[in-house]
């Protein structure tokens, strides 16, 4: 095996990773940007209300089962290569969203989207692996955390903005065409200066993996997603019940790949790296806070009757948190070490503990004292965004550069599997305890419980995070050095 691991010289580095970073902040803007946006497009389409959760659940699925190959076509085809094609093709799917002349146009464009963005999306977190040095890769990788955490913060404002601003008579079409300037630009300052780390010899994709893999995650995640809306129907227990022996046949298949010396999408033996479970553990257990963004939506609307608008903006100082979070990442791993991911971790922990106090010892039906509440949701906000590029580095370190784009799609897949477990799992036990009673004393009731469902799962992640980092990672050439992959 042979890998093109010539790191450029920092000015160009840099400039590089910050072009990839569009493929980042996309994904998650393209995401959240379209929910203030669903009453208009109801009104403008016709759209049902299951056309509606095709339009927000069909996106999130698919990008979620693309994204391990997303990862693995830029080890193969070459990083900057792949971006550009992801975002080409993420252009055109925006712009056949913004010209939808049906529900089902639109929902076609949102499963292209998905597509091209599983594609662009691992690129920036592999690249940080292969063109830095270890001591350019914390900023990295808080720049990487910050550009995620804005672009979750940033786009139910600006899809709200957008709209409201009727740019050239488009209303909600603005949200998809606006990407469109951004891709040229970025396209047109792209290709001077991205140039291509991937392996050299092995040059096609294992279609049969890639297939497989689709196939597992799908029958995970759709139901995940869909389930609870259609009441769990039959369909959705039997996808759940056929994981198991798609995940054991897609291993066994790319075991069976890897000892013949091809090239599959998932290398098995990278796979084993020590602590690398754990770390993956932990990704799955952090991303449970997926469910606070809705049950915390819900309780401010049902519980202390807050219009969509003030619900909205409650939520800005846990977008100021998560932005600045990973910007203080270099400065508390000089502090407090390799401890800083399990600092995060136990900070988001302690803050849902305290926002769980206050709710239910604040009067039914009243609004939550300003101060305490936005010092609450800025503090779970900053562990989150602390703790996650320390937790990409624990994954991604494990496993050798040259398996770097592979480990960055499980990495981002692994977050998506955690917010769909946690909204069907946490979400579940809210509205269990809800059950046909909607006023304030029941809401607030379930609302606590599943914040200490989440706070649980912080703390557990925490302290396995401890653990983890008194593993040393493996050496950048343990786990590559096979010939074909």
């Amino acid at each position: 095996m042979s890998l093109d691991t010539k790191s450029p010289p920092a000015p160009h580095r840099w400039a590089v990773f910050a072009i990839l970073l569009v493929g980042t902040f996309l994904p998650p803007l393209d995401f959240f940007i379209v929910n203030v946006a669903l009453p208009s497009i109801r009104e403008d389409l016709g759209a049902s209300p299951s056309s509606q959760q095709l339009v927000i659940s069909a996106y999130a699925a698919v990008y979620a089962v693309t994204l391990i190959t997303g990862g693995r076509l830029g080890d193969l085809f070459g990083r900057g290569r792949v971006f550009l094609c992801g975002l080409i093709g993420f252009a055109v799917a925006s712009a056949l969203c913004g010209i939808a002349w049906s529900p089902w146009a639109l929902i076609i464009g949102r499963i292209l989207q998905g597509v091209t963005a599983a594609i662009m999306a691992p690129q920036a977190l592999a690249s940080i692996q292969v063109i830095f040095p270890e001591t350019e890769k914390p900023l990295a990788l808080s720049l990487y955390g910050a550009v995620f955490g804005l672009a979750a913060t940033i786009g139910q404002a600006l899809g709200g903005i957008l709209i409201s601003l009727d740019l050239l008579g488009l209303g909600w079409r603005a949200i998809f065409l606006i990407n469109l300037p951004l891709a040229i630009l970025v396209a047109l300052f792209g290709l001077p200066l991205l140039k291509d780390t991937h392996l050299r010899h092995a040059r096609r994709l294992d279609i049969g993996g890639t297939v497989l893999s689709m196939a597992t995650l799908g029958a995970l995640i759709i139901p995940l997603i869909e389930g609870r809306e259609a009441g769990w129907p039959l369909w959705s227990w039997l996808s759940l019940g056929a994981v198991p022996p798609l995940a054991w046949y897609f291993w066994r298949y790319e075991s069976r790949l890897a000892n013949t010396g091809r090239a599959p999408l998932l290398y098995p033996p990278a796979l084993k790296a020590p602590g690398l479970g754990r770390a993956l553990l932990i990704a799955l257990l952090f991303y449970t806070i997926a469910a606070f963004f809705l049950l915390f939506s819900v309780f401010l609307q049902g519980a202390l009757h807050l219009n969509a608008l003030s619900a909205g903006l409650i939520f800005l100082p846990f977008g100021a948190g998560f932005l600045l979070g990973p910007l203080a990442a270099p400065l508390g791993r000089r502090v407090v070490g390799v401890y800083v991911n399990a600092i995060g971790m136990a900070l988001e922990a302690v803050g849902f503990l305290c926002l769980v106090w206050l709710v239910t010892t604040s009067p039914l039906g009243m609004p939550l004292a300003f101060v305490p509440l936005a010092g609450l949701l800025f503090t779970i906000g900053f562990g989150q965004g602390l703790a996650l590029p320390t937790l990409m580095r624990m994954v991604t370190s494990r496993v050798a550069p040259a398996f770097s784009g592979m480990i960055a799609g499980i990495a981002t897949s692994t977050l998506q599997v955690s917010a769909a477990l946690s909204v069907a799992i946490i979400g579940g036990i809210f509205y269990s305890l809800l059950g046909l009673r909607a006023d304030p004393a029941t809401i607030t009731h379930a609302f606590a419980v599943s914040m200490l469902c989440i706070a649980l799962c912080l703390a557990v992640g925490s302290g396995l995070s401890i653990t983890l980092v008194r593993r040393p990672s493996i050496s950048p050439s343990a786990n590559g050095r096979v010939s074909g992959t």
